[in-house]
């Protein structure tokens, strides 16, 4: 698929948000631009840190109309989709890794309402979706080992995104692709071109000394990577 055919989200993790000032941090971001919010849930099991869980996401929509894109790194995600659905989600991903029925999963979170998202750690080969991919509605590719805020990004995710791209393209070209972990200004175009629709933005965002025009600098960015693709 053409990048210049293509919307791109922008989507900023809450997880590098001040919580202590929540309301105003998401006002500052939907104002700016941001397309979707990603939350982070993390249990301590499947990875080694914890945030929270359905009662934040339920709280938090309370504050936003824009989508709840929710990334949940919990083991047997399975016994935990339907709160969060309740509780708000409107994008529910959960890994590859953490559950032995992946495809179960995907078509119970579609019969949910939800939009049906998987993703894959870094040490996860494409090939693993091949027997999934028409029912999948986003795949996450982790750019970072998941786990914790502010990872440096690995360069191969975007070869790991080229190789999702094609293989969305040929059998599920309404599937998008997302990107999470250590996307800023210096990789956000490369991302673009090798394949991404959501980009996930922590740090750079959040931890900018103007939060708002950081993001509509990388929202310019996308724009410019997108007319030169033309």
């Amino acid at each position: 698929m053409s990048t210049a055919r293509r919307a791109i989200k922008i989507a900023p993790s809450l997880l590098s948000a001040d919580f202590a000032d929540i309301a105003n941090q998401i006002r500052m971001v939907e104002s700016a631009g941001a397309d979707e919010l990603h939350l982070d849930s993390m249990d301590g099991v499947f990875v080694p840190n914890f945030t929270w869980g359905m009662k934040i996401v339920k709280d938090l929509r309370k504050l936003t109309h824009l989508t709840f894109d929710c990334h949940l790194m919990i083991v047997e995600p399975e016994k935990h989709v339907d709160a969060f659905r309740d509780a708000g989600a409107d994008i529910i991903t959960f890994h590859y890794e953490a559950t032995p029925h992946q495809h179960r999963l995907l078509r119970h979170l579609r019969d949910i309402g939800a939009k049906a998202g998987i993703a894959i750690n870094p040490g996860t080969p494409v090939a693993m979706l091949v027997d999934l991919v028409e029912e999948i509605d986003r795949v996450l590719v982790m750019s970072v080992n998941p786990g914790f805020g502010g990872q440096s990004f690995i360069e191969r995710a975007l070869a790991k995104v080229a190789e999702v791209r094609a293989l969305l393209d040929a059998r599920n070209p309404a599937g998008e692709i997302e990107v999470d972990g250590g996307i800023g200004l210096e990789n956000v175009e490369r991302a673009v071109n090798a394949g991404a629709d959501v980009l996930v933005a922590g740090n750079s965002v959040f931890a900018a000394d103007d939060p708002p025009e950081a993001l509509r600098e990388m929202r310019r960015r996308i724009d410019a990577a997108q007319r030169a693709a033309r």
